[in-house]
């Protein structure tokens, strides 16, 4: 029978993001995934809302995006047409 549950810890990411990685996770499978918090953790309820100076300091808040080679030559693609579009 297979394994029904597998049991990890991991670290809360910026952007409040957590990141799962199994070699008993089978890739484009649906799971279930439960967060339990231990009884001293800081809640986010009780975090002040961030005020941001500017759109910048906002924008280098977020996380990174991690993306292949070839997505980032897809995003170039899509950039290079829509400044194509602009001269027509």
């Amino acid at each position: 029978m297979a394994q029904a549950a597998i049991r990890l810890k991991t670290r809360v990411l910026p952007g409040n993001r957590i990141e799962v990685t199994a070699p008993e996770l089978i890739e484009g499978a649906d799971v279930e995934v439960f967060v339990a918090l231990p009884e001293d953790a800081p809640c986010a309820e009780s975090q002040e809302p961030r005020i941001f100076a500017s759109a910048i300091d906002y924008l280098n808040s977020l996380p990174p995006i991690e993306r292949t080679a070839e997505e980032w030559a897809q995003v170039e693609r899509e950039i290079e047409e829509e400044r194509n579009s602009w001269e027509r």
